[in-house]
């Protein structure tokens, strides 16, 4: 288990130096690197008078606001819209429906006194919204012309969490949170099933992040809904990061706020409604997954900077001033062809930029020196990989884009070859337990369903029911891994942030 942010405070400098090796096997050395990675590329920074809460730096914050836009591209296109509700959730609205407030009681942050006086009932503190969305849905559904509603909102919420790690699990985070309600049951699953896919597609076209989609199992059910279903990425230490959900509520917000509608045949009805979300959760994922001993690696889509231009000094002023030239050129040019591209112009040796930008992640770095420009070429190198090239000038825009394309591509690639070699098919409860000792990652088995077997397995090896692939029962019936009894489906377990 990664170590809670509150025992890694200090300042920048107890990670000065070598960064410290991605050892994937030893957890507190993986650890390690996770938070070095983090703080030294400022990313992100504890704030130490409030345990397991965060500072996103800007750097980080311009990497968040790139997946955002992103992602709500992907909403608007499906038909959603974005709006904003209140920060503080009455208890008694948590209380109407009944499963949904037991299963968040221990993380609700209460408050309880305003302007010097006591409060005449507590108010929650944001853990989700589906309660005061249920509210004013109940107001502002009508009828059956109103219907779908389809709502999302960009917010931040607060589940006061035990153990907390950089963007996987903080007390406070960002997220976003789909609300939607509809005429019919098959209406709300067809959605269900559609956001699911909007954040597969996010995932792995945007991130490079290759995810396993499927059904959570009743005891991994979101509080409240009738089905829940997630999309499942494995880290390098072979943990699974569940990286965003989607709930099909059935009609248990709706009877719980009234939420109905007058039909075309004249009844009024109850409506079927849905929630989904994805958080900066999936921002630490995407760090876990591609970085190494150096430092990030991101994605050129969702990068700050997809390109950095590194200027290499001349000998005399007037070669300076060539460069310098060839080089606010490119910026232009680069800029204008719609990259992020950003030239490095400190004073810091031309080493010591190659290595702050490799621990920064950017995609692609340019050299631009006076060999380079006697030569009407600029030097290209990967991330990825430090490939280098040499590219004619008047062919810089292109080859940059291509090369970009090359990246992500190939980052993706990557990152499905060790889910692929990761996932491993298991007949037998003994190689199961020695498997997931040993390696982890997904291990596919029968399971017969019984919540005693999946309770037993959790506690002997850790590992839960991620979720239920949709292609499941593709190897026909078999035996439970847990007790031998008749299974029909092999599920994916493993153990998990």
């Amino acid at each position: 288990m990664l170590m809670p942010m509150a025992e890694g405070n200090g300042s920048e400098r107890e990670f000065g130096g070598q960064m410290p090796r991605k050892d994937t096997s030893d957890a507190e050395a993986f650890n390690r690197w996770y938070i070095a990675a983090i703080r030294r590329s400022k990313l992100a920074d504890y704030f130490e008078p409030v345990g397991g809460t965060m500072v996103i730096r800007p750097y980080g914050f311009s990497l968040w606001e790139n997946m955002q836009a992103a992602l709500d591209r992907r909403f608007k296109a499906t038909g959603h819209s974005n709006a904003y509700f209140p920060l503080f959730v009455p208890e008694s609205f948590l209380r109407r429906e009944a499963e949904h407030v037991e299963g968040f009681a221990p993380e609700v942050a209460w408050v309880t006194q305003a302007g010097g006086e006591p409060l005449a009932e507590r108010l929650a503190i944001r853990p989700t919204s589906e309660t005061i969305f249920g509210h004013f849905y109940s107001q502002w559904i009508q009828s059956w012309r109103d219907l779908p509603m389809l709502i999302n909102q960009w917010a931040n919420v607060v589940r006061w969490e035990k153990r907390t790690v950089f963007f996987l699990r903080t007390t406070e985070f960002l997220w976003q949170e789909g609300h939607t309600a509809h005429r019919t049951y098959e209406e709300a699953q067809d959605e269900t099933l559609r956001m699911l896919d909007v954040y597969a597609d996010f995932a792995e076209t945007e991130l490079a992040l290759p995810v396993v989609r499927g059904e959570k199992s009743a005891s991994e059910r979101f509080p409240g809904a009738d089905a829940t279903y997630a999309i499942e990425a494995l880290m390098p230490d072979g943990k699974a990061l569940q990286s965003g959900t989607s709930h099909n509520l059935g009609q248990n917000f709706a009877r719980a706020f009234d939420i109905d509608f007058l039909d075309q045949d004249g009844e009024r009805k109850l409506c079927w409604t849905t929630s989904w979300g994805m958080s900066t959760r999936i921002l630490g994922g995407m760090l876990m997954e591609h970085g190494d001993d150096s430092g990030l690696v991101l994605p050129p889509r969702v990068a700050p900077t997809q390109l950095v231009i590194v200027p290499i000094p001349a000998r005399s002023p007037e070669d300076q001033a060539t460069v310098d030239g060839v080089v606010g050129r490119l910026v232009r040019e680069l800029g204008d062809a719609g990259l992020r591209v950003q030239a490095d112009c400190t004073d810091n040796r031309p080493g010591w930029k190659f290595n702050e930008w490799e621990l920064k992640g950017a995609p692609l770095r340019m050299e631009v020196g006076p060999r380079d420009v006697a030569a009407d070429q600029v030097t290209l190198v990967r991330r990825d990989s430090r490939a280098k090239e040499q590219v004619p000038l008047d062919g810089v825009s292109r080859r940059t884009g291509e090369l970009l394309d090359t990246v992500q591509a190939s980052i993706f690639d990557r990152a499905r070859a060790f889910l692929d070699a990761n996932t491993h098919d298991v007949e037998d409860y003994a190689t199961f337990q020695e498997v997931m000792q040993t390696q982890r990652g997904f291990l596919r088995a029968y399971w017969c369903g019984s919540s005693a077997c999946e309770r037993r397995i959790k506690e002997e090896t850790r590992a839960t029911i991620r979720v239920v692939p949709f292609d499941a029962d593709a190897d026909g019936p078999g035996r439970c891994i847990c007790d031998d009894a008749p299974a029909t489906q092999r599920v994916l377990f493993a153990q998990s942030y």
